[in-house]
């Protein structure tokens, strides 16, 4: 009896072991672990680097289906509906959940002889989801005339405003809806061909070295020595007026892209430079690869952790570049829509400080960008080794 009683351990000494193992699993599962789940389980401590990549999920699933989110054609303008309000929506109607808008009328102020709205509080139009609407295609082949909301037995365009109408009449919320698909892929696309320059010229130049390294060097230093906006302005201006939608935003993406990838392309370049003399490179050499090969099988994906961490800081720089072209009338222009595009009616004081809600638009683009920059955080300290 003396004996067992010796064997059994205390509740603190079992509590210990239980620790104990426990470590050791962790370390023998840290051991084992490839670079990307050592990567991934360190991004996942990041809180904000989660926060911000959860909200980056949602603003492009909110770009995917913009057309199922925005309630109203976007082009679709009604000068009698020129500056309204953002409208509220009563949720609750007599105790029970039957969500309703009282439709806006618009009237001439006396004093001012300004058109003013007011609601109808006679009249209550149901608010429903998953309402028909205009037709539109869904991922850009599925037709389909579905909305996430919409209103019964009236025209969404003429009873309901979520964040009001512009100048033009136009629904803010649609617009922003296509607005927020624009301006988040055209920093996706922008990134991905500054990325391609980057590597490519700074990979070659890295590795090479002797005069190729110097032709490529002396451009990034002319391109970074030119100020920013005359650049933008002057290439800007050099298109035509006559360009339709898509050949100016392809035009405006590679114009972004020509300007951005200087930066990464030096970057690659000293990781070739220090590269070149390790010993699995010098052993790839010796087995006949080609150059080529070396570079993009053997030194880019040495340190794509970076790289990745590096395109996750360079996409919000983008999206600015974007928004501030077309605020100043450079970029994209109407009938497209941006978020930049979408500011241009803020540029008039007057009509900002009587609508103030024409700024909404600024406000997906701070989320957006401190999203962006939240999650480069986390994945450049999830790719650091030494951090």
């Amino acid at each position: 009896m003396a004996d067992i009683e010796e064997k059994t351990p205390l509740p603190e000494e079992a509590v210990s072991a239980g620790e104990a193992k426990t470590e050791k699993d962790d370390s023998e599962k840290i051991a084992v672990a490839t670079q990307w789940q050592l990567m991934w389980w360190r991004f996942r401590k990041h809180k904000l680097a989660m926060i911000g990549t959860v909200i980056l999920v949602l603003f492009y699933m909110a770009s995917f289906c913009a057309d199922f989110l925005a309630y109203v054609d976007p082009e679709e303008s009604e000068a009698q509906r020129s500056l309204m309000a953002p409208q509220p929506i009563h949720w609750f109607d007599e105790g029970s959940f039957r969500p309703y808008v009282h439709p806006q009328i618009g009237r001439r102020d006396p004093i001012t002889f300004k058109r003013v709205y007011v609601p109808d509080t006679s009249v209550k139009v149901p608010v429903e989801f998953f309402s028909r609407g205009f037709s539109y295609k869904f991922l850009w082949f599925i037709p389909m005339d579905i909305h996430f909301i919409g209103v019964r037995d009236a025209r969404p365009a003429e009873t309901l405003f979520l964040l009001g109408t512009d100048m033009q009449g136009r629904d803010i919320w649609s617009r922003l809806m296509y607005g927020t698909r624009t301006s988040m892929t055209i920093g996706l696309v922008s990134v991905a061909m500054s990325l391609l320059l980057g590597i490519t010229l700074g990979g070659f130049s890295g590795y090479f070295g002797g005069i190729l390294d110097g032709i490529v060097q002396r451009i990034i230093e002319i391109l970074r020595s030119i100020p920013t906006i005359p650049l933008w302005m002057g290439l800007a201006a050099a298109l035509p007026s006559s360009w339709s939608v898509n050949q100016i935003y392809f035009a405006i993406t590679v114009i972004i892209s020509l300007i951005g990838w200087t930066e990464l392309a030096r970057v690659v370049r000293g990781r070739f430079i220090s590269l070149r003399q390790e010993d699995f490179i010098m052993a790839a050499e010796i087995l006949g690869c080609s150059k080529p090969r070396i570079i993009f099988r053997h030194m880019v994906p040495s340190f794509v952790s970076h790289i990745i961490a590096a395109t996750t800081l360079a996409i919000p720089a983008m999206i600015i570049s974007e928004t501030s072209l077309s605020f100043l009338g450079l970029g994209l222009r109407p009938p497209a829509i941006s978020w930049g595009v979408l500011l241009q009616d803020a540029q008039n004081i007057q009509a900002l400080v009587i609508s103030p809600w024409l700024l909404i638009p600024s406000i997906p683009i701070i989320i957006a960008v401190l999203a962006f920059n939240f999650m480069g955080d986390g994945v450049r300290d999830a790719a650091d080794p030494y951090g």
